[in-house]
């Protein structure tokens, strides 16, 4: 499917993207996002595939594959990869799946440490590499991460995703630092505050809930589908030289 032309600069008929996470949540709703820019889509997930995503499929006329992944295992990943090339040339990779731990920085176990970074950056370096590799050799790819408000903030009681995902934000400058020029664009989108289970803690803190809410100048938080028109821009034809951005999609957190 690689090497087919766009018929518009955000269509992506013909090509192939990979998303991990793509069970629910964001990964979700991004998937969503590229099945109807054309693209057939392989989720690299530990859950199920989505029924309203496997009608979207059918709707729109995409491929939507399924392979379990563990994040966390070197070797899980290894294979998932493998498995995903078996099925065709991968042209977009979008790393999307996180975990989150919470903790006083001063109680945070060191176990717990090194699990988020596990997931949250070294598998995404990981995906990069696997992926990244026959897009160069082709000469065309795009590759999407999903870092974070914290790659820019601090946060509270979350110093290790603070960190992985402050390590997301360099690695897709890295990237693109050695890609760009070889035709694989690198960039990361960061969600602001989302309605997703990984928020489920401080959407049920209600002063948490409201102090956060009364600084988003769009007046809600976000939602899953918020975050895919930003990845389908990245991945398509008309951010060809768009490379090395992390991309606030965060209701104008930031400008606050």
């Amino acid at each position: 499917m690689t090497g087919v032309q766009a018929r518009g600069p955000f269509d992506l008929t013909g090509r192939t993207a990979v998303v991990t996470g793509a069970s629910r949540g964001i990964g979700a709703a991004v998937a969503a996002g590229l099945l109807r820019a054309g693209a057939d889509v392989v989720g690299l997930q530990r859950g199920p595939v989505p029924e309203e995503l496997a009608r979207l499929a059918a709707e729109c006329g995409r491929h939507l594959h399924r392979v379990p992944v563990d994040l966390a295992d070197p070797v899980s990943v290894d294979d998932a990869v493998a498995a995903a090339l078996a099925l065709g040339p991968v042209d977009i990779l979008v790393n999307n799946a996180g975990t989150q731990v919470r903790h006083p920085a001063e109680d945070f176990p060191l176990a717990d440490f090194d699990a988020v970074l596990a997931v949250n950056t070294r598998a995404v370096f990981q995906l990069c590499q696997a992926f990244g590799r026959p897009m160069l050799e082709r000469g065309w790819g795009r590759v999407v991460n999903v870092a974070s408000l914290l790659s820019f903030q601090g946060g509270l009681r979350v110093p290790a995703y603070a960190a992985s995902k402050g390590a997301v934000a360099q690695l897709t400058k890295a990237l693109c630092n050695e890609w760009a020029a070889r035709g694989v664009a690198v960039n990361a989108v960061a969600p602001g505050y989302v309605d997703t289970d990984m928020n489920e803690a401080l959407l049920a803190d209600a002063e948490r809930h409201a102090a956060i809410s009364a600084r988003i100048p769009a007046g809600r938080w976000g939602r899953g589908e918020d975050l895919a028109g930003a990845v389908v821009f990245l991945s398509s034809e008309a951010a060809a030289y768009v490379h090395g951005v992390v991309l606030p999609v965060d209701g104008g957190w930031l400008a606050r």
